[in-house]
């Protein structure tokens, strides 16, 4: 057999790829090269929570994970709400999360979790090749970045080595007839089991959950400011436009259940963001005026 030496070869294959294939426009070779998102998913594992970003593609070129102290929409650069008591920001240079006609290539854009440390994800942006997402955490705790390849894959491990203990958030279950709750079981962290519960409940249903029919009705809250216990009375602070708009079902039918399964509480007052209350005085449960029901 005769061997044709390297070089002539080398240059014999140059020739034709040039002859055959016009050149790429340079726009074309930079986003052949960008990742592009195609899953998020979390799970828990002895003693800590791990959320992996998956890729088709190479790995994003760089990555920053920290801690904020709320998260903003890049472009419109509005405030960003996320349920828990830590937020982790999580950015990805050069990666897409989107297909040519711009709908998301990984699902949903905010997600909830039945995890002890991670409550909520949320997606803060997808603009010009950097894609952000933002973690909401039921504790600030330690955590730790890796890739993996074959698929590309980030991997955020949130440390939870601390206890929690079971508690119920109470939904609106659509699947049955009139408006009624049903209860899912959520992990909290004592001896702030209340406030864990409430959080669970602002962070909303899981994909599971929602396959079932629950949802959370908010009537415009964004979530809770404070929370406070004393006396057998709960006093609950909502942030955002609250208003019921006059339906039979609102977020307090949902937020009472949730907090009177503790043995402390008997009674639950509501406030609005300007502080206001039906009945801030007196053993008794009470809303806001945005929030009675209409004849």
């Amino acid at each position: 057999m005769t061997m044709l030496p390297i070089r002539p070869l080398v240059a014999v294959v140059a020739a034709v790829c040039v002859a055959v294939l016009p050149a790429l426009p340079a726009q074309a070779v930079r986003r052949a090269a960008v990742p592009v998102l195609v899953d998020v998913r979390a799970a828990h594992q002895s003693g800590l929570d791990r959320l992996v970003f998956e890729f088709r593609g190479p790995l994003p070129a760089r990555r920053d994970v920290r801690y904020v102290s709320r998260l903003i929409a890049d472009g419109s650069g509005e405030p960003v709400a996320v349920a828990g008591d830590a937020v982790l920001q999580i950015s990805f240079d050069r990666a897409d999360g989107h297909d040519r006609d711009g709908r998301a290539t990984y699902g949903p854009a905010r997600r909830t979790y039945a995890l002890p440390g991670l409550v909520q994800v949320v997606n803060t942006g997808d603009f010009e090749a950097t894609l952000t997402f933002g973690a909401g955490l039921a504790r600030r705790v330690p955590f730790r970045v890796r890739t993996l390849t074959r698929p590309s894959r980030v991997v955020v491990d949130l440390i939870t080595s601390y206890r929690t203990v079971p508690a119920r958030a109470y939904f609106l279950d659509t699947a049955g007839r009139g408006p009624r709750t049903a209860a899912v079981t959520r992990p909290v962290i004592p001896p702030a089991t209340a406030a864990g519960a409430l959080l669970r409940l602002f962070a909303g249903p899981t994909q599971a959950d929602r396959g079932r029919g629950l949802r959370f009705a908010a009537s415009k809250a964004t979530g809770f400011s404070k929370l406070t216990v004393a006396d057998g009375i709960a006093r609950v602070y909502l942030t955002g436009p609250v208003s019921g708009g006059g339906s039979a079902f609102t977020v307090a039918d949902q937020i009472r259940p949730t907090l009177k399964q503790f043995p402390a509480i008997r009674w639950v007052k509501i406030y609005d963001a300007a502080g206001r209350t039906g009945q801030p005085a007196g053993p008794s449960d009470s809303v806001p005026p945005s929030l009675e029901r209409r004849p």
